[in-house]
């Protein structure tokens, strides 16, 4: 199948910009020496549909619009209702579409302002037919009334009056035959509508053979584009019409007829059995609906569109530990998991993440895996966590560690300007220290003395360096690691080649992010150090969990 081009996935209305050539697109299928075929679509979804599938032209049907939206085909959703779902329609879809436009919505006033409405939505030509408003389907009953025809001729004048496209189409519906009034006024009111400026003649039977529609086609003598609904004579060769000089075939709802049939064995086999493990194989997947709806050109126009700043970062955020400290909080999910008013920690840092414009995260689950389902994140699981440490879990991302990243405890809280402000800086490996916290916390906390300490100089430009991670004994300790890290794609490949030789030399299991980091700066790395004041909390105790149910 040919792929759907995406001429109008913009983000607001560009349909002026091709509406031109729909039309003409349309009126040369009509005028077409061959057999021209259209298809059935009810909304943008199926209308692509069609357009992937090959076929050239769309039939927004009436009837599958309306059953589309639960309401019955007499005009139950209004004009500006069907605008509306046409608009998504065409917008979706770089071919024409010729709408099913009932009676015209009213007389001949409500035609010429369906037009305009029409044209304004790139719409190729709509179909009109001549029985009152409102109408009732054509296959429900028998003898309906007709519309008068001089009253019809007004209404089809008034659309082609109201027109500003040369091209756009008007096809008069011609409901006698279906409605029993038999051929010699079909044929009447085919001779007054063409004169009337009717750009075509739709012609309808609901008997199973073709012999009404042959007959009229024969004595109509192909004086203008002739349309046929095969409906119900589905079974004829098409080379019969095409020996009659028929100009254009609507198949005319049967997309929207099979979605009814696989919905329902869908929703009928999943009722029955509980379980999608039956099913999901028959089901086209998730990517394909994304194909069909153009993500890949929305993400190649971010690339476009979006400032720099959008810069493709990846997060990982270390969450494997239970947390014993926490006690029976954690006995049946990590510390990770646990609630800070009303929504678990890790959930508040991805939101934080998120705030900041990254949104390609990566978690690394141990204890209690299961525990861990939040939406929107990739997880990679370390089934040794009870043997590791926070290195050993990023060795399980080491693949993750491409580009840009953020590394992240998933036991830490901070607000956006932290991550914002590791963000800014172009060095290749940045860690954010808090300059406020300078005491050992339980003998947890990863302390740094710097190259310089400081001194809250917002004009001061000077980089500051590690020196080296200390203990508390310390005398010029220059602040706490808070956890939270950011590379470049120089720095990340410099921490993949650090964890390799960790895990060589068998020192990476007991590792923490402090000792890989003091590694790094031992094999000549430089490690800068974004201060920050505040604003930060890392949860190592049920004191730590109080305290950020106080503050968030």
């Amino acid at each position: 199948m040919s792929a759907t081009p995406l001429l109008n996935q913009t983000g607001d209305n560009h349909a002026g910009k091709i509406s031109s050539s729909k039309p003409e697109a349309f009126r040369s299928m009509l005028q077409s020496a061959d057999l021209e075929f259209i298809m059935e679509a009810h909304n943008g979804l199926s209308a692509r549909i069609c357009e992937e599938t090959g076929f050239k032209g769309i039939w927004a049907s009436g009837l599958s619009i309306s059953a589309a939206l639960g309401v019955r085909d007499s005009n139950e959703a209004s004009w500006t209702q069907v605008l509306e779902v046409l608009e998504f329609m065409n917008d979706a879809t770089s071919i024409p579409i010729l709408v099913d436009g009932d009676t015209g919505h009213g007389n001949f006033n409500n035609m010429r302002r369906f037009v305009r409405k029409l044209e304004q939505r790139g719409i190729a030509g709509v179909c009109i037919e001549d029985k009152l408003f409102p109408k009732t389907n054509s296959f429900l009953g028998s003898n309906q009334p007709l519309a008068d025809i001089d009253e019809f001729c007004g209404k089809l004048k008034a659309g082609k009056d109201s027109q500003t496209n040369d091209d756009f189409s008007i096809i008069a519906r011609i409901e006698a035959l279906i409605s029993g009034w038999g051929m010699d006024e079909a044929l009447k009111r085919a001779d007054a509508y063409y004169n009337a400026g009717a750009d075509a003649l739709l012609i309808h039977s609901k008997i199973s053979a073709p012999d009404e529609i042959l007959k009229f086609c024969k004595e109509w003598a192909n004086r203008c584009p002739v349309v046929i609904v095969p409906t119900m004579y589905y079974a004829t060769p098409m080379d019969r019409f095409r020996a009659e000089n028929v100009s254009l075939v609507i198949w005319a709802n049967h997309n929207m007829r099979i979605a009814i049939q696989a919905m329902r064995d869908v929703s009928q086999q999943i009722f029955e059995e509980e379980s999608l493990v039956n099913v999901e194989g028959l089901l086209p997947t998730v990517k394909d609906v994304f194909a069909l709806v153009g993500n890949a050109e929305l993400a190649e126009a971010e690339n476009r569109y979006l400032p720099s700043t959008s810069r493709k970062i990846k997060s990982v955020v270390l969450a494997a530990s239970r947390g014993s400290a926490f006690g029976e909080l954690t006995k049946d999910k990590p510390k990770a998991m646990l609630d800070v008013r009303g929504q678990p920690l890790l959930r508040r840092l991805v939101q934080t993440i998120n705030e900041t414009g990254l949104n390609d995260i990566t978690v690394i689950r141990g204890y209690k895996k299961e525990a861990i389902d939040l939406p929107s994140i990739s997880y990679i699981d370390n089934d040794r966590y009870a043997e590791t440490r926070s290195v050993g879990s990023l060795a399980c991302a080491t693949d993750e560690l491409e580009g840009e990243c953020i590394v992240s405890y998933g036991d830490i809280l901070f607000r956006p300007h932290v991550l914002n402000g590791l963000l800014e800086r172009s060095e290749d490996v940045v860690i954010a220290v808090d300059a406020q916290r300078q005491q050992d916390k339980d003998g947890k906390a990863e302390l740094v003395r710097c190259s310089k300490p400081y001194d809250g100089d917002y004009f001061d430009d000077e980089v500051v360096s590690l020196v080296e991670f200390a203990d508390a004994s310390d005398d010029n300790i220059n602040g706490e690691f808070i956890g939270l890290l950011k590379l470049s794609a120089i720095g990340a490949a410099a921490m993949q080649e650090t964890i390799r030789k960790m895990q060589a030399d068998g020192s990476i299991d007991g590792a923490l992010l402090s000792q890989l980091l003091e590694r790094m700066r031992s094999d000549g790395n430089q490690i800068v150090v974004s201060y920050v004041t505040g604003d930060w909390l890392d949860l190592d105790t049920a004191f730590d969990l109080a305290q950020a149910r106080n503050v968030m």
